[in-house]
């Protein structure tokens, strides 16, 4: 376990190399640049805002073009691609790139074109379909919508509201002959009409039909409406071959697929890189950058550098009270569980890496909680043969899960052997019910099912060994940190009252009873306890309020840390979610086992009694996979690092490539 050390860099370099070394260094990802000088009178820093802004356009073409192409020709991508990772390509080929970044901004821009020109024609043939809807009452109307009479006569063409008759629309017009009303066509919403009279009556007969809620049709034109929805189908025929057309030139484009993930990452890269060049202090010849870097890629880096660019290089450990970034480096073993301690937080200035410590107990405790063997052999086998697959194209987050759950599943495994739990019982259930004589594979150890009170037990002396190693480890810290007032009174004093009180405890005759125990400790070891105890709640109860010098509060104090034994009660309960979770596991399986068992003896029976297996424990190995992690996490999180373990270190953020698809990864030596 490791908190690596970080060094101070300074590189000051040709200006005319700016552009390969930040590359450089953007591919070997191992230094966070800041951004600590100040501007003087030689060196500025440059304003980047239009070329950022620029990167920031493409890549925003890039993603509409793959969405579009996803949409229009779907990637086909197989169940496991999670696993497949971003593939790496050589540096060169990302220089190579440059050639064709212009004809990549030209058609994803074409891409982009052509999606809107399907957009807009799908929306003009709505537009026309509502025209011709419109239209349609009138189809059987030879004559111009926008017809309004003649020189002797005026007409009037329109809809009246609802459903009319045309001995109700001349009693509407009854003072006015004469008249000729002409109903088109009529619903239940409206009737279209066409009204002829003379000029002289025009203006009574538009008061009439005003007054009864007469309407101009929303659509006229100066062809007859059967000629008009003509049009209309022909344009949208028209329109309709454009948006085909369109289609298939975006389906052409899906053979550049690639072509465009690639333009997209490549123009994030510069992103990045320019948004790094703002902050570098620059003359008219040379630039300089400043950063942290962990030492052991201190020397790889600095060869590498020398070895292409002319360029100065400095190194130098940061002061105490720098804001140095964290970054944990731990053996295969520990190391999955590095992003865990990342989600609680970093180690604090001093503070020790608890990912080693941490995971011994994580994977005990995960397998105790699921503790079934065939749900362990299967998470097993599966992470195993994921890890094996896809090991060159493995993300390093999706390798150190996989490698989490495969430990896991091991521990998993060990306790399903260790309580006899094979699939709950199903081998049991199988040979009883399908072979006539009951074969059972014996547990190593005992069945929590049939000895509860002994796996409560268990459950709760495992959680005192996770609490007293979180004490140790607060002991090494203070090691570390020279504090050996600390060492005594915040660690070893809390250490020897909690044994003292569990060895108390175990030579209590009531409590060995109570909870099966086949050993009792000695009269004589429960008085030494005593004494122990009472010196240690003593020390507690006199030094953890030293900080006070006042003598009154520094009493109270004391007697208010020395409550926090009750803490400590309450962290041990907690650990009896060991038993639950345990229970749970196989008593679900137990059930499914029998309901299954239950449908041997219909037609198909062995086919039903298949089903119901797989898949009753497919749902079992997911939600209590889901609550042992879940669960694991949170002792580790409340109970371990609540004794020892503050955090509030910054993580090391380094210059890197931040892509999608493509890996740019630069081979580094460790010095």
């Amino acid at each position: 376990m490791a908190v690596l050390k970080m060094q101070r860099i300074c590189i000051c370099a040709l200006k005319k190399d700016r552009k390969h070394i930040l590359e450089l260094l953007q591919r070997c990802g191992v230094i966070e640049l800041n951004d600590v000088l100040q501007e003087d009178g030689v060196f500025r820093k440059t304003d980047v805002f239009a070329a950022v802004n620029g990167f920031e356009k493409n890549i925003a073409l890039g993603k509409s073009a793959l969405e579009i192409l996803e949409v229009y020709s779907k990637e086909e991508k197989s169940k496991l691609s999670v696993l497949n990772g971003r593939e790496e390509v050589p540096a060169q080929e990302y220089d190579e790139f440059q050639i064709r970044h212009d004809e990549m901004v030209h058609a994803s821009k074409h891409v982009y074109d052509l999606e809107k020109k399907i957009a807009e024609g799908k929306a003009e043939i709505l537009k026309q379909k509502t025209q011709i809807e419109v239209l349609s009452p009138w189809v059987t109307l030879d004559i111009p919508l926008l017809f309004k009479g003649t020189k002797e006569t005026a007409a009037f063409i329109g809809v009246l509201p609802g459903e009319w008759t045309l001995e109700r629309i001349y009693g509407q017009l009854a003072d006015l002959d004469p008249v000729n009303v002409d109903i088109i066509s009529t619903s239940v919403e409206q009737t279209c009409i066409f009204v002829l009279c003379t000029k002289e009556k025009e203006s009574s007969v538009s008061d009439e039909l005003r007054a009864a809620g007469f309407s101009y049709p929303s659509i006229a034109g100066s062809k007859s409406p059967a000629e008009m929805i003509r049009d209309l189908e022909n344009h949208m025929a028209v329109t309709e071959k454009s948006i085909q057309e369109a289609m298939d030139e975006i389906r052409k484009y899906a053979a550049r697929r690639e072509e465009f993930k690639f333009f997209t990452d490549y123009e994030t890269m510069r992103l990045e890189k320019y948004g790094v060049l703002s902050g570098l202090l620059q003359s008219n010849s040379v630039f300089v950058l400043t950063g942290y870097i962990p030492q052991e890629e201190a020397e790889g880096l600095a060869e590498k550098l020398n070895e292409r660019f002319t360029l100065h290089i400095e190194f130098e450990d940061p002061d105490e009270e720098e804001d140095v970034p964290v970054k944990l480096k731990n053996n295969g073993f520990s190391a999955p569980l590095i992003g865990t301690v990342e989600s609680f937080s970093l180690p604090g200035k001093n503070e020790v890496d608890p990912t080693m410590v941490m995971s011994l107990f994580y994977y005990v405790l995960f397998g105790l909680m699921l503790s079934d063997a065939g749900y362990g052999l299967i998470m097993t086998a599966g992470c195993g043969w994921a890890l094996i697959r896809y090991k060159d194209r493995l993300e390093d987050s999706m390798r150190n899960a996989l490698k989490m759950f495969l430990f896991c599943g091991i521990s998993t495994v060990f306790w399903g052997v260790m309580f006899g739990s094979y699939f709950g019982d199903l081998v049991d259930i199988v040979s009883e019910t399908f072979f006539g004589q009951k074969v059972t594979i014996p547990a190593l150890w005992f069945l929590p099912i049939n000895e509860p009170m002994r796996m409560l037990v268990f459950s709760m002396a495992l959680g005192c060994i996770h609490l007293l190693t979180g004490l140790g480890m607060k002991l090494y810290q203070c090691y570390k940190q020279k504090d050996f007032k600390g060492m005594l009174y915040d660690v070893i004093f809390w250490d020897l009252l909690l044994i003292s009180c569990i060895l108390m405890l175990l030579s209590m005759e009531v409590f060995v009873n109570t909870v099966n125990l086949s050993f009792i400790l000695p009269s004589s070891v429960s008085r030494v306890a005593g004494v122990v105890a009472l010196i240690s709640a003593a020390g507690i109860t006199a030094t953890n309020g030293r900080e006070s010098k006042n003598p009154f509060k520094r009493f109270l104090k004391g007697l208010y840390a020395l409550y926090g034994i009750t803490g400590y009660l309450s962290d041990v309960i907690s650990y009896s979610r060991l038993l639950a979770l345990g229970l749970a596991t196989g008593v679900i399986c137990s059930v499914i086992n029998k309901m299954a068992a239950m449908t041997a003896g219909i037609p198909l029976g062995a086919v039903v009694f298949t089903v119901i297996v797989v898949a009753g424990h497919a749902l079992n190995i997911a939600i209590n996979a889901l609550g042992a992690y879940v669960h694991a996490t949170r002792l580790q999180y409340v109970e371990f690092f609540g004794k020892f373990y503050e955090g509030g270190g910054r993580k090391f953020n380094p210059f890197g490539v931040h892509t999608k698809y493509y890996k740019f990864k630069e081979t580094m030596k460790n010095g």
